[in-house]
């Protein structure tokens, strides 16, 4: 078993080096430039933003989507569970949907950050993502975009709450949790957290685009990515 995990060991450093090798000697890697490199993992971020991001700002794209859907803070759980137990099912089903539909709000936010940040990627960028992790362009645009979108979606959402009708269905959830008996009153942040989570969503969603473009020939949608991603091959 010790000479197999060794072996397995020694094939993956192997494989490494050598896609290493060829991205160093560009343009003679295959025909493979380095601003072919850059262009070709702009566009697969742009594919993920467009075909997976925009998925989310539609109606249900978080409240449907089992991946990202956003479910209540641990808090507020027991708020759920309370109100379900008394026959208030629906009141409770309701709350978890506005939540859900704000992030949805948020999300349309999102691209001309992502657009940016994708302008801005250089071929050394380009470089260790196409030789790093199989989500290693997903975390190089969070560490580009986490923090402006947190500052763009927070205000969105809250003011999503009150167009959405949240802010007076969570109310009206709370009061009603409040007043049964033997429980501790709850106010949570409700912004903060629905933030965090659409975050986490869109964050998700490109990762998803990303394996597939990485791991799926037939993911790869244009001459540019196949050329590119056929490095990593």
């Amino acid at each position: 078993m010790k000479k197999i995990l060794t072996l397995l060991v020694i094939l993956n450093v192997t494989a490494c080096a050598e896609l290493r090798d060829v991205v160093n000697q560009l343009p003679q890697g295959g025909g493979v430039s380095e601003l072919d490199i850059a262009n070709g993992l702009r566009e697969a971020l742009d594919l993920g933003i467009d075909k997976q991001v925009s998925k989310l700002t539609q109606t249900d794209g978080f409240f449907k989507n089992e991946l990202v859907k956003i479910l209540l803070p641990e808090e507020l759980q027991k708020v759920d569970k309370a109100l379900r137990d008394i026959g208030l099912g629906n009141l409770a089903d309701e709350g978890l949907k506005v939540l859900n539909r704000a992030a949805e709000d948020a999300v349309g936010e999102a691209t001309p950050i992502f657009v940016n940040a994708v302008k801005d990627i250089t071929f050394t960028d380009a470089k260790n993502i196409l030789l790093g992790n199989n989500d290693a362009a997903t975390n190089y645009l969070k560490s580009k975009t986490e923090t402006a979108l947190y500052d763009k979606f927070n205000p969105v959402i809250k003011a999503s709450f009150s167009k959405v009708g949240a802010d007076q269905i969570w109310e009206n959830l709370i009061n009603k949790y409040n007043t049964i008996p033997f429980t501790n009153n709850v106010n949570p942040d409700l912004t903060d957290y629905v933030t965090g989570e659409a975050l986490k969503g869109v964050y998700t969603m490109i990762a998803i685009e990303e394996q597939e473009i990485r791991t799926k020939v037939s993911s790869r949608a244009t001459d540019l990515l196949k050329k590119v991603f056929a490095l990593q091959d």
